[in-house]
């Protein structure tokens, strides 16, 4: 019963905040801006699901400039957790796929997304230079998932470079966001469903690593989430077996 009560709640919700949202931007088409409302919108679900989320920043968080994030992709439950810290005018890079979603997938676009074709490695280069382009015509930050794919349980996954080959041509320093494990944490039938961590890292400044390659960036990133991953992980498993959710 709680499940079928939940997936109505979600699907009327996430309908509603699509209309309406598409209905908004149609105001001011392709606003950076409208990614963190509408971001923060859908992961407000979180207490619906069962999930206590808490976020950390580093101080002065707010006040970053232009940047590239880059967080761990787990799983579809990414909407209702890591979309609570996306930063003002911040976009992500999407798979052009997501388009065709009914109702979000016109919201995903008109909120000033920029949307990949992964299956075409030229097309996919125009999407980084274009990254490229908007740092240098505007404020702007783009969030993207290094592992390309969700993880769905298999840990972090190898990075891809496309992220860091953009943050080192546009000359802008790099922040990972890191979110405890989520896989088989969410159970719909479950009334409660512990905690999710999220923290952001400070900046990885990208000039550290002019006179070495792209890959040892990507892997230097990557083993700071892993060890934030490890560390977070440990840290809520602690916390609810002692019930100090």
């Amino acid at each position: 019963m709680l499940l079928i009560l939940r997936v109505f709640l979600v699907v009327i919700y996430s309908i509603l905040v699509c209309v309406f949202g598409c209905i908004w931007c149609l105001f001011s088409p392709r606003n950076p801006r409208h990614v963190a409302t509408f971001g923060h919108l859908f992961g407000s679900l979180a207490p619906l699901f069962g999930v206590k989320v808490e976020m950390r920043k580093p101080a002065g968080a707010e006040n970053y400039g232009n940047a590239i994030y880059i967080a761990n992709h787990q799983n579809n439950y990414d909407m209702i957790t890591a979309a609570n810290i996306v930063q003002p005018s911040t976009v992500t890079v999407g798979k052009k796929s997501l388009l065709w979603i009914p109702f979000f997938g016109l919201l995903y676009w008109l909120t000033g997304n920029l949307l990949i074709d992964r299956d075409n490695r030229a097309k996919a280069h125009t999407t980084i230079g274009k990254v490229v382009d908007e740092f240098k015509r505007k404020r702007i930050s783009f969030w993207m998932f290094p592992e390309g794919t969700r993880s769905r349980g298999r840990g972090l996954l190898p990075f891809k470079t496309g992220a860091f080959h953009a943050a080192v041509a546009a000359g802008v320093p790099i922040i990972p966001i890191v979110v405890s494990t989520t896989h088989d944490k969410i159970k719909l039938n479950r009334w409660k469903n512990g905690l999710v961590i999220i923290e952001m890292l400070p900046p990885v400044d990208v000039a550290e690593f002019e006179n070495t390659s792209v890959r040892k960036l990507a892997t230097h990133c990557r083993e700071l989430m892993q060890a934030k991953l490890n560390e977070l992980d440990a840290e809520v498993a602690e916390r609810e077996a002692n019930g100090k959710v």
